[in-house]
Parts: structure tokens; C-alpha cells; sequence
């Protein structure tokens, strides 16, 4: 049988919904009672259209699920759950690995789990996490995330952009900061391979924007390029906000500019690692440093 992990939306409400009942309804009676089995098909979808949430199956039937949702600086994941009938096959174990890749730019991933249950705590403990608070009948769990990553050559930086790709949904806001020939085209290729749109992604600076669909199902990628633009009313005029709800809006040259496009963004700044100026830019790698920034 074959497990598939993967970033879903509102339309995979349903299933969602099915794993978190099973798995939760499967769990001892606690006091106060979980509130997870109160939820109904269009909390879910109404979790999911706002932050996002995975979904694994084994060939196709729905076996584990989890919710984000961001909370300053981390991304907490909720109603994380495995129906009984897959427990100890893995299924846990490869949604912690999936939300540490689609979390990128977040400072740490944080879960609440409950005191009466401590194998539950020892599960997240035995995946990196560490207590931080308790918070009867709850107990706090981060795992800190990495923040900073060594590209050595352009197939790195765009790979590291394809990582990071998978991370945003629609609505996403990434401002990308670094000299001329720093990679932040390179980087945004990987963005769009992560995202899965149409098209080869290309310098946007004779256009300033270009819009490339998705092929995927999921949302446009719209690549801007501020370096000609003189201000914020020159970036309103590109009439962006028509598609900030359904599309990830990548801005280079965006610091000081892109910050009033959406609530929150992802701030991506890319610099030489070696100090040597003079060092032949093809040996130089570059440092990527991400992090998720509220307005």
C-alpha cells in the first residue's frame, strides 16, 4: 500500500473531517471531553480555506490529518489525528516530517496535548518536541524550525525555492530581498516548481508582473518586480489586490514596498556567505534566510 502526504484546502473538508471523528472518537473519555468531535464539515473547510492542513491516505483512503494555524512567530498544528486502523504504520510519523516541510519560514511548530495522555506527550517528545508550558489539562510542545539555509550553486537555490513553494497557499505574500545576481529569480523558478504553475519563470522586470496559472489546482503565482517602481501607489496600481486571496504574490525588490499587500508575509533575504567580495561568484554560496512576518 502507498501513503501519500500532501497540503489540502477546503475542498478536502470531508475527508478531513473523517479522520479527525474517527481518531478522535477512538481516544479515552477525557474531562473536560475533547472538542475536536464537535466539528463539522464547514468549521474544517473554514480552517483549511484560512491556513491550510494535510491529508495522508494509504491508496486513496483518507488514514491521518492534521490543522494549521499560525499564532505569531509558529504554526500550531490541531486535530492531528490517525484513524485506529492505521496506528503504527507510520502515518504519524510521516505527518510531522510533512508539516516540518510545509512550515518553512515559521519559527517553530507548537502542539497541545492533553496531561491525561502521556503517551501522546512522549510521541511528540520523541519527535523533537520540547515542553514549554503547561496549561491544565494541556501541555505545550515546540519544535523549533531551521530558518537559514546554504545554497552553493543555482540547482540548490532552486530547490530550496521548491521547498519553500510547498509551504504558502493562496493569500501568501513573499517580499524577496538580495543584491543583483543574488538568485531571487532562482529562487522563485523553485517557487513555482514547489507551486506547480505554468510556464518558465523569468525576470518580470521588462513587465514588472507576470502571472503564471496553476496546473495543480492550487493557487496562480503572480511575480512582481519592484526595482523600477517608485513607491507603494506605483504597486497599487498593478491592481495586485485582485488577486492577493487566490494567488501567492512573489515581490523582488519588495522590501519597504510589499509590506501593506496582505496581514502577514514571508520575508526572504538572500546575501553571500563569504565575505571575500572579490571571490568568484560562481564559488560564493549564497545564505537564505526566511521568516514569517506579520503586518
Amino acid at each position: 500500500m502507498s501513503l501519500d502526504v500532501r497540503r489540502v484546502g477546503p475542498a478536502a473538508a470531508a475527508d478531513v473531517l473523517h479522520v479527525i471523528a474517527t481518531a478522535f472518537a477512538a481516544r479515552p473519555v477525557l474531562d473536560p471531553p475533547a472538542d475536536a468531535l464537535s466539528e463539522t464539515e464547514a468549521s474544517v473547510a473554514a480552517e483549511l480555506r484560512a491556513h491550510g492542513g494535510l491529508l495522508a491516505t494509504f491508496d486513496g483512503e483518507p488514514v491521518g490529518a492534521l490543522l494549521f494555524r499560525p499564532d505569531g512567530d509558529d504554526m500550531v498544528l490541531r486535530r492531528f489525528g490517525v484513524v485506529p486502523t492505521a496506528q503504527g504504520r507510520g502515518v504519524a510519523r510521516a505527518l510531522v516530517q510533512a508539516a516540518i516541510e510545509h512550515t518553512l519560514g515559521h519559527s517553530a511548530l507548537a502542539v497541545l496535548a492533553r496531561e491525561e495522555l502521556p503517551a501522546t506527550v512522549a510521541f511528540w517528545e520523541g519527535h523533537g518536541f520540547q515542553e514549554t508550558e503547561r496549561r491544565t489539562p494541556y501541555v505545550v510542545l515546540r519544535r523549533p524550525l531551521p530558518t537559514s539555509w546554504e545554497a552553493v550553486d543555482a540547482e540548490e537555490m532552486r530547490a530550496l525555492g521548491e521547498r519553500l513553494g510547498r509551504s504558502l497557499h493562496a493569500g501568501d505574500v513573499v517580499v524577496l530581498t538580495g543584491e543583483l545576481g543574488a538568485g531571487k529569480t532562482t529562487l522563485t523558478q523553485g517557487l513555482g516548481i514547489g507551486l506547480g504553475v505554468r510556464g518558465t519563470v523569468t525576470s518580470p522586470t521588462f513587465v514588472i508582473a507576470r502571472v503564471h496559472p496553476s496546473l495543480v489546482g492550487g493557487p496562480d503565482l503572480v511575480h512582481v518586480d519592484a526595482y523600477r517602481l517608485g513607491g507603494i501607489a506605483e504597486l497599487d496600481d498593478l491592481d495586485l489586490d485582485t488577486s492577493l486571496d487566490d494567488a501567492v504574490t512573489v515581490v523582488e525588490w519588495g522590501a519597504g514596498l510589499a509590506d501593506g499587500l496582505a496581514e502577514s508575509r514571508l520575508e526572504v533575504t538572500i546575501s553571500r556567505a563569504l565575505a571575500d567580495e572579490s571571490a568568484d561568484a560562481e564559488l560564493d554560496p549564497r545564505v537564505v534566510h526566511a521568516r514569517r512576518v506579520r503586518a
